[in-house]
């Protein structure tokens, strides 16, 4: 809480002086500016324009600083604990800070078991996982299998593996975090034939996170059992995950989310899918094309057919 400010006896001016005197301190700086205006207009319009994108937050980019590491903070990271270096270089990340995501990557396997998942910390890993930037996303990912001491070795994957055919309690965890080892070139084809078995299991809850894994994933492959799962799984929620996988979580590249969008085009045409996940189609479709179409399969099919070649 800020400190209120201290009023030390009577000097300061009386209640009668403050309405006569606001009046002509106001009148007397709104001369000054009239006449700074005029003699120097563009400079005044600028800064104005300025401050009117920060005040009003518009929406086009305006720098604070040079979007780059200092040497100052490059010096101090040595001297910091992992816990600190880590967050601060996944703040930086996800601020676009130029050699951030390389310093992250040059330290990160220095950091494996000796992080915190503190709220703070998942806060700003949440953040990067979600970055408009697949390179964030990835530091991100390299981030938890440091923090969670998995290695990127197909040992590992074998553990995961086993705890996932073992362990029903731990699957959650571990498909996940077995999406994250293959999307860091950890056994890929081994984890997607793994997660394909368990996009079909009887629980809900393990066929969510096998979605989930699969995102992580982000390989050409994981596309076709997605885009099956959001046609016909028998849970919303399923259902409603494999959208959002296809759309903008997860790490598939825009290019190949394009190639699911035919697809979910005849979905929006099949009269047999159900108006909540035709929904979902036409959201993914804007997320992934960023196309302003109205929900109607036509007007897709004709956006599809006149840009599909671009």
């Amino acid at each position: 809480m800020n400190k209120q400010p201290e009023v030390h006896g009577t000097a300061g001016p009386t209640v009668p002086e403050r309405q006569i005197s606001r009046p002509i301190v106001l009148a007397a700086l709104a001369i000054s500016l009239v006449i700074y205006a005029a003699l120097r207009p563009a400079t005044i319009r600028a800064a104005w324009e300025e401050f009117e994108r920060v005040v009003l937050l518009k929406s086009e980019p305006l720098s604070a600083s040079p979007p780059r590491l200092s040497e100052h903070i490059i010096e101090e990271l040595a001297s910091l604990p992992a816990q600190k270096q880590a967050e601060m270089l996944v703040q930086r990340s996800v601020n676009h800070y130029a050699g951030a995501i390389e310093l992250l990557g040059e330290r990160v396997d220095g950091w494996r078991g000796q992080l915190q998942l503190t709220p703070e910390f998942n806060g700003l890993l949440n953040a990067a996982i979600n970055s408009n930037d697949l390179r964030v996303r990835a530091a991100a990912l390299e981030v938890f299998l440091a923090a969670y001491n998995v290695e990127k070795t197909d040992t590992a994957a074998n553990r995961l593996m086993n705890r996932i055919q073992d362990e029903p309690d731990a699957r959650p965890w571990a498909l996940w975090m077995l999406g994250a080892l293959g999307n860091r070139g950890v056994e890929p084809e081994r984890v997607f034939g793994t997660l394909l078995d368990y996009v079909k299991d009887p629980s809900e809850e393990t066929r969510v996170w096998a979605v989930e894994g699969m995102a992580l994933l982000g390989s050409e492959n994981t596309i076709r059992p997605l885009l099956d799962t959001l046609r016909s799984d028998p849970s919303m929620r399923v259902r409603e995950r494999a959208a959002c996988s296809l759309a903008q979580s997860g790490m598939l590249t825009k290019d190949l989310r394009m190639t699911a969008v035919p697809e979910m085009i005849q979905m929006a045409e099949d009269p047999s899918v159900d108006t909540t996940t035709r929904s979902w189609v036409y959201q993914a479709l804007r997320d992934i094309t960023g196309a302003s179409v109205q929900n109607d399969p036509a007007a897709w099919r004709s956006w599809w057919d006149e840009n599909a070649r671009r």
